[in-house]
């Protein structure tokens, strides 16, 4: 694949800049966390239901709230994040609250080496994940290659359509982006800012990738996986527009006198035996 030579070290550069603020920001609330919030959606915690003695990898795991959440629910837990200050400071947050858990520095395209060909019952990963990778099909080789047979993929994801809109004033949205991406990715001036959006955006590029649902189906099909199920829903997790309304599982979803959009999916798949 043709991508922009130097996207993963533009996309790291980026997170590692990123982040002191995101430790500090509401958005992630680590005081509360470490009182005893978990960062989790409840339609996660439903989803997979009991994951006591359950080993569990999350993928891009960033600062490892997510990760950690599991752990409090008693899975056995790996976070693996390609961003040394993230890693280093999900390790403190996890020595602060005192729940065992393993964190690697790693790209996740190297997760199998980087942890030494363990194998997983769960795969975790999304909300934003993977829109940072240029190659579906290497990441679905990954994921099967760490899941035990019969272990499953659990992919919590902002829907693709999410990328192409924008809104034009407090109550529309517009289409400003294209739904497919070009091999090289999009670089984009600025960096994530829904954590701290009151600090100065960053001068750095990134580069991005909207992937289609039927390409992230195919390249886990093709890897070998088999899909269990796949739910597109109609909220988020982040007030993106500010015409959102609260829904009453804690996410955000349109205002009934709009249209409802997909928002984000999520995909359960597993190796076969």
């Amino acid at each position: 694949m043709d991508t922009c030579a130097d996207w993963r070290e533009l996309n790291r550069a980026m997170w590692d800049a990123k982040t002191p603020a995101h430790l500090r920001s509401p958005i992630y609330d680590v005081d509360g966390f470490k009182a005893g919030r978990l960062s989790l959606r409840s339609r996660e915690i439903i989803d997979l239901g009991d994951v006591s003695g359950k080993d569990l990898v999350h993928l891009q795991c960033h600062i490892g709230l997510d990760t950690l959440s599991w752990a409090r629910l008693g899975a056995r837990v790996t976070g693996l994040d390609f961003s040394e200050p993230a890693v280093q400071a999900a390790t403190a947050l996890a020595r602060d609250i005192g729940v065992e858990a393993r964190f690697v520095m790693s790209d996740v395209y190297d997760a199998p080496a980087a942890l030494n060909g363990s194998t997983y019952d769960i795969v975790y990963t999304g909300v934003g994940a993977l829109c940072w990778l240029p190659d579906m099909s290497r990441w679905a080789g990954v994921v099967r290659d760490l899941l035990r047979p019969k272990g499953q993929l659990y992919l919590f994801e902002f829907h693709p359509v999410i990328w192409m809109l924008e809104s034009s004033s407090t109550t529309e949205l517009e289409i400003r982006y294209s739904y497919f991406t070009p091999h090289e990715g999009h670089r984009e001036a600025g960096a994530v800012d829904y954590a701290d959006a009151s600090t100065p955006a960053s001068a750095e590029s990134t580069v991005q990738w909207n992937h289609p649902i039927g390409e992230v189906v195919t390249a886990l099909t093709n890897a070998g996986l088999r899909i269990d199920s796949l739910h597109e829903l109609d909220r988020e997790v982040l007030r993106r527009w500010e015409m959102m309304e609260p829904a009453e599982d804690g996410l955000f979803r349109m205002p009934s006198i709009k249209p409802s959009l997909p928002l984000m999916y999520v995909l359960r798949a597993h190796r076969p035996a």
